[in-house]
């Protein structure tokens, strides 16, 4: 696993697999530069804007489907829905992953750009809970699961130096995703109705995924090999992949449940709702710079470091902003827009970061799929239960959020000291040191 073996020609890096089997990995030049390399960035920021863009703008759909289609649900019903997107789309990279390291991600950008479209489309014409199930939850976020590892695999292959800031630019997506869609949603339901409002954003991701299977090329060339239990399982054996897994999980448990829940309390504590149908908004413009400061500054600084001031700063956005804030003041717009504008920024980089810290612990660039695909289906775990947690939690507070908010700001407080405990086994104890 290891070392380039090709000493006397720069051009030629081949790195040899667990297997044996010899990938070429092109020359060393090739990484970080040229328009290449910056067009695969572009397509998978579209990537990003109609996959976790999307996901970005589920509290919609929960203060939507509890007045509308399933008002008859109870909200962790319904929340199931939404979790089900982003479980699906991480839990899949677990066989998306293998076939992107065995085939490139030509085939897998095809099949989820139809995927996704029809998600959409279905979603557009249901009305019964299952029918939601399988249309949002489960169709359109396969397609969006396959369209997503095909960009962050192919990102990470093109990139080194500047792998953190590459993948800022490209996690932006889905912040910008995550502010658009809300608008496009609260000005469109209201005049065309629920069904020609998703068809209007299933031609919207149409274009877009067009754009990203146009551009997005693995600078590894892909090389078959037989799916072995042993890939799946032998990162566990690795310290580092190990703590950053249990800090990822413990961080997602907590991501989604502002993005998911921070629109139905203004509403339920008197905020005006046309300002509570922007607080999402606010919350995912203000990210944006939050995916592409940190991944900058991640470079210079180091990933790790960087990561977890953003992550601590996230938890105290929750348990000294958001918690104490509506608490003693409830009803009140200041705090909500406040905290959506620090939460934005500083959650950021965690979701922003993860791939460039996975491919930083990572020896054998010609693998990151498998192991990517392993990292987030443990990830998906944390991702389906968080918010129906969270639900559950609101329902036993009788529609109290301080549970909620101390569940969250717990499990991010957990992804903090996780983190920690992998930069000190990565880089030592030095705290001056870039890690």
């Amino acid at each position: 696993m290891g070392e380039p073996t090709d000493k006397t020609n720069p051009e030629v890096r081949t790195t040899i697999v667990a297997d044996g089997t010899p990938v070429q990995l092109g020359a060393t030049g090739d990484t970080d530069q040229g328009l290449r390399a910056w067009t695969v960035v572009v397509g998978a920021w579209c990537v990003n804007l109609c996959g976790f863009g999307w996901v970005n703008a589920i509290g919609v759909f929960q203060e939507y489907y509890q007045s509308h289609q399933l008002q008859s649900y109870s909200t962790s019903s319904i929340s199931w829905i939404l979790s089900l997107q982003p479980f699906v789309l991480f839990a899949a990279g677990l066989i998306i992953g293998r076939i992107f390291d065995n085939y490139g991600p030509k085939l897998l950008l095809l099949v989820g750009t139809v995927l996704q479209v029809l998600g959409l489309m279905m979603t557009s014409i249901s009305n019964e809970y299952y029918q939601f199930i399988l249309a949002q939850g489960i169709c359109g976020s396969l397609g969006a699961s396959l369209t997503f590892y095909s960009s962050i695999a192919s990102t990470a292959t093109w990139f080194d130096k500047r792998r953190a800031l590459a993948f800022g630019l490209v996690s932006s997506g889905s912040s910008f995703g995550g502010a658009i869609f809300p608008i496009i949603l609260s000005r469109l339901l209201p005049g065309i109705g629920f069904g020609w409002t998703l068809r209007v954003v299933g031609f919207l991701v149409f274009v877009l995924l067009v754009v990203a299977n146009l551009t997005i090329r693995s600078r590894v060339t892909p090389v078959p090999r037989p799916v072995r239990f042993h890939d799946y399982i032998s990162p566990f054996s690795e310290v580092p992949f190990v703590l950053l897994t249990v800090g990822s999980c413990l961080g997602f448990f907590a991501t989604f449940v502002p993005i998911n829940y921070v629109i139905l309390e203004a509403q339920t504590s008197g905020v005006d709702p046309n300002l509570a149908g922007y607080l999402l908004t606010i919350l995912n413009a203000a990210s944006l710079p939050g995916r592409i400061l940190p991944g900058y500054l991640g470079d210079i600084w180091g990933r790790f470091n960087v990561m977890i001031g953003m992550c601590g700063l996230s938890s105290v956005a929750i348990l000294a902003l958001w918690l104490p804030g509506t608490l003693v003041n409830p009803g009140s717009a200041a705090i909500y827009t406040v905290f959506c504008l620090l939460y934005g920024f500083f959650s950021g980089a965690f979701v922003g970061m993860v791939p460039a810290l996975l491919s930083q612990v990572s020896p054998d660039v010609s693998k990151i799929g498998v192991r990517q695909g392993v990292l987030f289906t443990c990830v998906s775990v944390a991702t389906l239960t968080g918010n129906p947690i969270a639900g559950a939690i609101l329902n036993q507070q009788n529609g109290a959020y301080w549970g909620l908010q101390i569940f969250a700001g717990l499990m991010m407080t957990g992804c903090v000291v996780f983190y920690i405990i992998a930069r000190v086994v990565t880089g030592g104890y030095s705290l001056i040191k870039a890690v």
